[in-house]
Protein backbone atom coordinates (compact mmCIF):
# COMPACT_ATOMS: atom_id res chain seq x y z
CA UNK A 1 0.00 0.00 0.00
CA UNK A 2 1.53 3.32 -1.45
CA UNK A 3 0.97 6.07 1.53
CA UNK A 4 2.43 8.92 -0.82
CA UNK A 5 0.42 11.11 -2.67
CA UNK A 6 1.89 11.19 -6.24
CA UNK A 7 3.36 14.47 -5.90
CA UNK A 8 5.34 13.19 -2.83
CA UNK A 9 6.31 10.22 -4.28
CA UNK A 10 7.69 12.03 -8.02
CA UNK A 11 9.63 14.40 -5.80
CA UNK A 12 11.24 10.87 -4.34
CA UNK A 13 11.62 9.63 -7.36
CA UNK A 14 13.45 12.76 -8.74
CA UNK A 15 15.76 12.72 -5.53
CA UNK A 16 16.86 9.68 -6.51
CA UNK A 17 17.63 10.45 -10.01
CA UNK A 18 19.47 13.29 -9.08
CA UNK A 19 21.94 10.87 -7.16
CA UNK A 20 22.96 9.41 -10.71
CA UNK A 21 22.34 12.95 -12.73
CA UNK A 22 23.80 15.70 -10.52
CA UNK A 23 23.74 18.10 -13.53
CA UNK A 24 20.56 17.42 -14.86
CA UNK A 25 18.13 20.29 -14.46
CA UNK A 26 15.45 19.57 -11.39
CA UNK A 27 12.85 20.55 -13.23
CA UNK A 28 13.75 17.68 -16.22
CA UNK A 29 14.67 15.05 -13.48
CA UNK A 30 10.65 15.62 -12.39
CA UNK A 31 9.39 15.18 -15.74
CA UNK A 32 11.49 11.64 -15.51
CA UNK A 33 10.45 11.03 -12.79
CA UNK A 34 6.47 11.32 -13.80
CA UNK A 35 6.93 9.51 -16.67
CA UNK A 36 8.39 6.98 -14.48
CA UNK A 37 5.39 7.29 -11.82
CA UNK A 38 3.09 6.34 -15.12
CA UNK A 39 4.23 3.02 -15.46
CA UNK A 40 1.90 0.99 -13.33
CA UNK A 41 4.40 -1.95 -12.05
CA UNK A 42 6.70 0.90 -11.04
CA UNK A 43 4.21 2.99 -9.15
CA UNK A 44 3.30 0.09 -7.20
CA UNK A 45 7.08 0.40 -6.14
CA UNK A 46 9.02 2.52 -3.56
CA UNK A 47 10.29 5.72 -5.21
CA UNK A 48 13.93 5.41 -4.60
CA UNK A 49 13.36 1.64 -5.86
CA UNK A 50 11.61 2.80 -9.00
CA UNK A 51 14.01 5.06 -9.91
CA UNK A 52 16.89 2.52 -9.43
CA UNK A 53 14.95 -0.13 -11.30
CA UNK A 54 14.43 2.15 -14.28
CA UNK A 55 18.02 2.99 -14.31
CA UNK A 56 19.34 -0.25 -13.89
CA UNK A 57 20.16 -0.35 -17.63
CA UNK A 58 22.26 2.17 -17.63
CA UNK A 59 23.51 1.87 -14.26
CA UNK A 60 25.26 -1.23 -15.47
CA UNK A 61 27.86 1.01 -17.11
CA UNK A 62 28.90 3.28 -15.43
CA UNK A 63 32.13 4.37 -17.40
CA UNK A 64 30.50 4.07 -20.38
CA UNK A 65 30.31 8.14 -21.36
CA UNK A 66 33.71 8.26 -19.94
Amino acid sequence: MNLLTPTQWISQCAQKLHERWHTVDAAQLEEVAVDIWKDPKLRDMPPAEAALLWLSPIARFPNADA
